[in-house]
């Protein structure tokens, strides 16, 4: 079904790209009083992708919310897109889902309310799929929409995967093509190719619980998923947390298809801008680096993929597996190395 109201006009930043920017949210923690307890193992000082709490010795807990204004134009599309975005976190974490609970902002006196029922739709289908279980909610009436998820997984404590578990040597794995940003803002102002963005939306639809999965069948305890800070914001948030330089080669990223003839166009997401100005200072780029793939390490991700560290002998059959299982442009493009003066250094 399609929804008798287009919601991509409601918005000017959609998706992941409606976050604050990423250095003006770390000014604010930074002032913060970090929480202490012998049973957390995970909390915000290192900018992961989940809060986690040790139950017992076989359990801890995943706890995560996200949610954001529409990223495209039909209700049961955005809701399953905002519910695979929220689930990913716990997927990043190497957790399972158990249970989630909607997180609503709707103006009903100015969208058809049949459109907020496909959103809810949307979103309980990825739930299922997820394994997991819708318990409840809380809407409010908000301008524009909003949609997401509260979400609770599982995982053993000694098998969480978090962004700062990243060693030297370490090969870096990306699940999915980036582009997703770009895509959307060529949809808004009527230039990018129908197809294209399409794709697009599968590729945000597509839940990163098999990439959880394979992560924790290859013994991975590095990673994260890529979502509104870019490829190189939570690249570098990584680094700092594990006290490592990655390297990135921009020619071995995965683009979805049509995002770099966007980005050559002129076609840049705002909130690459703020990506850029983020990462920049840490970040050392290769001379000659071209400028529009440049910017696509910076466009802002919803639900993106996942981005791990794994034993350099054990990559490439890792990359293979993730084909396998519906991750078609699953690549190796770039290594962990030992901490230098620059959190990220970008090659051709």
């Amino acid at each position: 079904m399609t929804s008798p109201f287009d919601l991509l006009t409601t918005v000017e930043y959609g998706g992941c790209s409606a976050k604050l920017a990423p250095g003006l949210l770390a000014n604010v923690l930074r002032h913060l009083e970090r929480p202490t307890h012998p049973n957390l193992m995970v909390d915000i000082s290192t900018h992961d992708d989940a809060g986690v709490y040790r139950l017992d010795a076989e359990t801890a807990l995943i706890q995560t919310l996200d949610f954001f204004p529409p990223v495209c134009s039909d209700g049961r599309t955005f809701g399953r897109i905002a519910a695979a975005n929220a689930l990913s976190d716990v997927f990043a974490m190497g957790g399972r889902v158990l249970t989630a609970m909607n997180i609503v902002g709707f103006p009903a006196s100015r969208i058809p309310l049949e459109v907020l029922g496909e959103i809810l739709a949307g979103g309980q289908e990825k739930v299922s799929e997820a394994a997991g279980v819708i318990v409840g909610g809380h809407t409010i009436d908000d301008w524009p929409p909003k949609y997401g998820l509260s979400v609770t997984g599982v995982v053993h404590p000694e098998r969480v995967i978090t962004n700062a578990g990243l060693r030297p040597g370490m090969a870096m794995v990306l699940t999915k093509p980036i582009g997703t940003g770009t895509l959307v803002a060529g949809r808004r102002v009527g230039l990018a190719r129908d197809n294209d963005y399409r794709l697009a939306l599968a590729a945000m639809e597509q839940l990163n619980l098999s990439g959880a999965e394979i992560m924790q069948a290859f013994g991975v305890r590095a990673g994260t998923d890529i979502t509104g800070f870019g490829l190189l914001g939570h690249a570098m948030q990584m680094a700092d947390a594990s006290g490592v330089t990655l390297r990135i080669r921009a020619a071995d990223v995965p683009l979805l298809n049509g995002a770099y003839d966007l980005a050559e166009s002129g076609c840049l997401a705002g909130a690459m801008f703020r990506n850029l100005d983020y990462v920049e200072r840490k970040t050392h780029f290769a001379a000659g680096l071209d400028y529009s793939l440049k910017m696509l390490l910076l466009d802002p991700q919803t639900s993106g993929g996942l981005f791990f560290g794994v034993a350099p002998e054990k990559a490439q059959q890792a990359v293979q597996r993730l084909r396998d299982v519906g991750y078609s442009h699953a690549a190796i493009v770039g290594e962990a190395g030992e901490r230098r003066e620059s959190s990220l250094e970008v090659t051709r």
